[in-house]
């Protein structure tokens, strides 16, 4: 059998090959799609905007790497909309990341959320938080009261 073209990793006269050390039935030669950056669903309304992380990097005035590094690390929440990593214009200011939303999703990670269920908790309504929304009331300056409802949800 040719090293190249897909196997199981069964040894035989692949013995000492990946596929083979890594047990039997693993399939060789097989790539799936792997991304660094966790995803969320897009359960966004369609009216609610998004941008793509280059836009994010401009918004921000870093490079589009560096926003890549913040979804990695929990700092953002990227969604995937006609093909294209994207991420909620609510969650950027002129000058940086809403206040108070990477404590936030850190929060809600800590209680075992989703990065979809905390995009949706984010945009839900919710008439007693000032701006009507987790994430509106981000925007204007009560993230104390967001995170102690974040904290709260996970007991």
């Amino acid at each position: 059998m040719d090293r190249t073209e897909p196997h199981t990793g069964s040894g035989g006269d692949l013995a000492g090959h990946p596929c083979a050390l890594a047990g039997e039935g693993t399939k060789c030669g097989t790539v799936s799609p792997v991304s660094g950056i966790p995803v969320a669903e897009d359960i966004l309304d369609t009216a609610i905007a998004v941008l793509p992380l280059q836009e994010v990097a401009n918004v921000l005035g870093t490079s589009s790497n560096k926003v890549r590094q913040m979804l990695r690390d929990g700092q953002l929440i990227a969604v995937r909309r006609r093909g294209e990593l994207c991420v909620p214009s609510d969650f950027v200011v002129k000058d940086g990341v809403v206040k108070g939303l990477t404590g936030t999703i850190t929060v809600l990670a800590d209680s075992g959320y989703s990065r979809t269920e905390m995009l949706r908790w984010l945009f839900t309504a919710d008439d007693t938080l000032p701006g009507s929304t987790p994430i509106n009331a981000l925007r204007s300056n009560h993230g104390t009261e967001v995170k102690r409802r974040a904290q709260a949800m996970a007991f």
